[in-house]
C-alpha cells in the first residue's frame, strides 16, 4: 500500500472535492428548463372575450379567470377527466385542463 506526504493527501482531496463540485454544478445545469420549455406546460396567451375557441388551443390565465364555471350536470356535459373543468366562454362550453388552460373539447352553447 502506498502512503502519500500529508500535503500531497491534502492536495489530492482538494482536487476530488473540485471535481465533484464541478460535475454537481454540471449536472444542475443541464436540469434547468431551456428557453421555450415552458411553452409546453404553461397556460397560453390571452385570447379576449369575443376568440372562438378550437380543441387544442391554450386558454389564457385571464381568458380561464374570465369563463364561468359550468355544472357539467346542469347543461348535459359529460364528466370532466380529474384535472379537466367545464367552462362557458363566449357561447362556447370549453373543456380545458386546470393547470395549463389546454381545450380538451368544446361544445356550442344552443340556448338550452
Amino acid at each position: 500500500m502506498t502512503t502519500f506526504p500529508a500535503q500531497a493527501s491534502s492536495a489530492l482531496r482538494t482536487l476530488v472535492v473540485a471535481a465533484a463540485s464541478a460535475a454537481l454544478l454540471a449536472s444542475a445545469s443541464v436540469a434547468i428548463a431551456q428557453p421555450g420549455d415552458h411553452q409546453r406546460t404553461s397556460w397560453g396567451q390571452d385570447q379576449g372575450g369575443d376568440h372562438h375557441w378550437r380543441q387544442g388551443e391554450r386558454m389564457g390565465p385571464n381568458d380561464w379567470a374570465t369563463a364561468q364555471p359550468v355544472d357539467y350536470r346542469a347543461h348535459h356535459l359529460r364528466q370532466p377527466p380529474r384535472g379537466y373543468a367545464w367552462r362557458q366562454s363566449n357561447g362556447q362550453y370549453v373543456l380545458a385542463a386546470v393547470a395549463t388552460g389546454v381545450i380538451a373539447s368544446m361544445v356550442l352553447n344552443s340556448g338550452r
